[in-house]
């Protein structure tokens, strides 16, 4: 059952970790091939649930010993029954997978957590199309009827909350929250920006927060950045003025790179662990609401062992 569902821990003050680039390490690292980069494919054999497991195990244990929360997110970037044909699932199929990784994730919490390390079990939602590209563009109606029909999945399970990961244009968000809504489900929303800071679409982090704020009457719990680097959008954080509480989670991408070079890239930029973790520190010194960190792309147990040191 949801443990965290109806009361906010985030307002407690409690400092959390979450894990790295869990795609790019199970693709780089572990050899794993990946369907459409979907991490669901894993739950359907018993070798990658162990890879799952094991992977996950890392980042409880580094949280566990640092006495602080963890979110622990399930492999669901891309298991929306939009994506099931293209996986070869039926929607049935998928369904089952997603639900029996909320239970090893269940399995999980009950084997790590303490008084003082609260694990909080999170649905991760990537956008319709591109991660990096706005593509397959929805009205703010069509993204909460895409939307809704995985958080109906999910709904009735022990996730505590729902975290929209790189989402590029407003109107996608301002649907998965409104998608959350119907359901009772907390949501996050974590934007990717371009190295200039800004989303995709040209909006600024700002313009983008206050829209969906005003929009759903600010019902998301907070925004997060992901899936870019801290230098990416470090002068973007300084300009937001009031607006900065509502950041509070970064999961940066280990590599400099722009997004377009990643995509052309052929091997795994994971860049410096401790220097992205001096990284973290100045965001930190802007953001002094920040209590989410974690990693993106090329990150991995080793990024977020750093950061935990020397930001927590």
């Amino acid at each position: 059952m949801a443990i965290y569902r109806s009361q906010s821990l985030f307002d407690s003050g409690k400092k959390f970790l979450t894990d790295g680039g869990l795609e790019t390490y199970m693709v780089f690292d572990k050899q794993q091939e990946l369907p459409c980069f979907a991490a669901i494919s894993l739950m359907d054999s018993e070798i990658g649930q162990k890879l799952l497991r094991d992977y996950c195990r890392k980042y409880l244990d580094i949280a566990r010993n640092k006495g602080v929360g963890f979110i622990l997110g399930t492999p669901t970037w891309r298991a929306h029954p939009a994506w099931a044909s293209k996986l070869n699932y039926s929607e049935q199929k998928l369904r089952n997978l997603v639900e029996e990784s909320v239970v090893m994730m269940e399995e999980l919490r009950k084997e790590f957590e303490t008084e003082s390390s609260p694990i909080v079990i999170s649905t991760d939602l990537g956008p319709r199309g591109d991660g990096y590209v706005p593509s397959n563009l929805m009205t703010i109606a069509e993204a909460e009827s895409h939307h809704a029909k995985l958080i109906e999945w999910i709904a009735p399970t022990a996730v505590d909350l729902v975290t929209g990961l790189t989402l590029n244009y407003v109107e996608e968000a301002i649907g998965l929250a409104r998608a959350s809504q119907q359901f009772d489900m907390p949501v996050v929303i974590s934007f990717t920006v371009e190295t200039n800071g800004k989303l995709p679409t040209g909006d600024t982090i700002a313009e983008a927060i206050s829209r969906i704020d005003t929009e759903t009457k600010a019902y998301p719990q907070h925004y997060m950045i992901n899936c870019a680097h801290p230098t990416h959008f470090q002068s973007s954080i300084t300009e937001l003025g009031e607006l900065a509480g509502r950041i509070r989670g970064i999961r940066a991408n280990a590599s400099k790179c722009s997004h377009a070079e990643l995509d052309e890239a052929d091997e795994l930029d994971n860049g410096n662990p401790i220097e992205l973790s001096q990284d973290y520190k100045q965001l930190i010194s802007s953001l002094d609401k920040l209590i989410v960190l974690g990693g993106c792309c090329g990150t991995d147990h080793r990024h977020i062992a750093a950061i935990s040191e020397n930001c927590l």
